[in-house]
């Protein structure tokens, strides 16, 4: 019997590497950046402006995204008011706003019912730095009596050297004492709210010079400097001039147009019926 020594080889049978299974990063990445996107629209939040704005954005999550609207929704804003704010400030869209908000409940103290009005009416409280800004505009204003509410809690984020002192110097300028002009604030709030330049010294020069007022009626009446003076003191100051009258700043101010006209009228007959 013949035997065959030689070995028999086998044909090589190639082994097939298959590559273990990886996520399409850039598609899912894509995709998540579009959801994002959508769920900022649905907000009515302008996505290119928020982009642009807080260049950060990009890289948060869309998790944090709705756990900040459910944070701003705990505290009575609305889905609309929420939307309208975070498009005004979008930096706020990577912020923490419980820092502002438990200051404004804790600190201020404003009513938790009163708090969505106060940062529809001022969105900037929530960007605002509790212990450099916040703090120290409560400070002063308390110091003047201010108790704040949510119409005049925007006045937290006034810098207190550059903004509301000037407009307490200015009033104490014209002869008023402090005691004075801290009950001048109190009545009318507004007043730190205005410019020195631009509103509240060309009103007093006008209220001197023109109407030849007495400092104190504006010391009775600080609401004065929050009415318009081209389209409403000056007006209607000129109207009593050319009839011989003149009335208290708060009656000739605080009323409508019709009601100053019909008040004019009034005066006019009443000086008839006299003669």
């Amino acid at each position: 019997m013949l035997t065959c020594s030689c070995r028999v080889q086998l044909p090589h049978q190639p082994v097939l590497i298959v590559p273990p299974t990886a996520p399409p990063r850039a598609k899912d990445g894509g995709l998540l950046f579009r959801q994002k996107l959508l769920y900022l629209q649905s907000l009515n939040i302008d996505p290119h402006k928020a982009l642009r704005l807080n260049p950060s954005l990009r890289s948060t999550p869309l998790s944090s995204l709705l756990s900040l609207e459910h944070s701003l929704s705990s505290f009575g804003l609305s889905r609309t008011s929420i939307g309208r704010i975070l498009d005004m400030y979008p930096l706020l869209l990577t912020s923490d706003p419980l820092p502002p908000i438990n200051f404004l409940l804790h600190e201020v103290p404003l009513p938790l019912p009163h708090l969505p009005l106060s940062l529809s009416r001022c969105p900037r409280l929530l960007l605002s730095s509790v212990t450099t800004q916040l703090r120290p505009a409560l400070r002063f204003l308390t110091s003047l009596g201010l108790v704040l509410n949510s119409h005049t809690s925007l006045l937290l984020v006034s810098n207190v050297e550059n903004t509301l002192k000037p407009k307490i110097s200015f009033l104490q300028s014209l002869g008023f004492d402090e005691p004075a002009v801290n009950r001048m604030v109190v009545r009318s709030p507004g007043l730190l709210t205005l410019s020195v330049e631009n509103n509240m010294r060309p009103k007093v020069q006008f209220f001197l010079e023109e109407m030849e007022g007495d400092l104190e009626e504006l010391k009775r009446f600080p609401q004065y400097f929050s009415f318009s003076l081209e389209k409403k003191i000056k007006p209607r100051h000129r109207s009593l001039v050319e009839h011989g009258f003149k009335l208290p700043l708060s009656k000739m101010l605080k009323v409508s147009d019709g009601e100053f006209n019909a008040r004019l009228i009034e005066m006019r007959l009443q000086r008839v019926q006299r003669r």
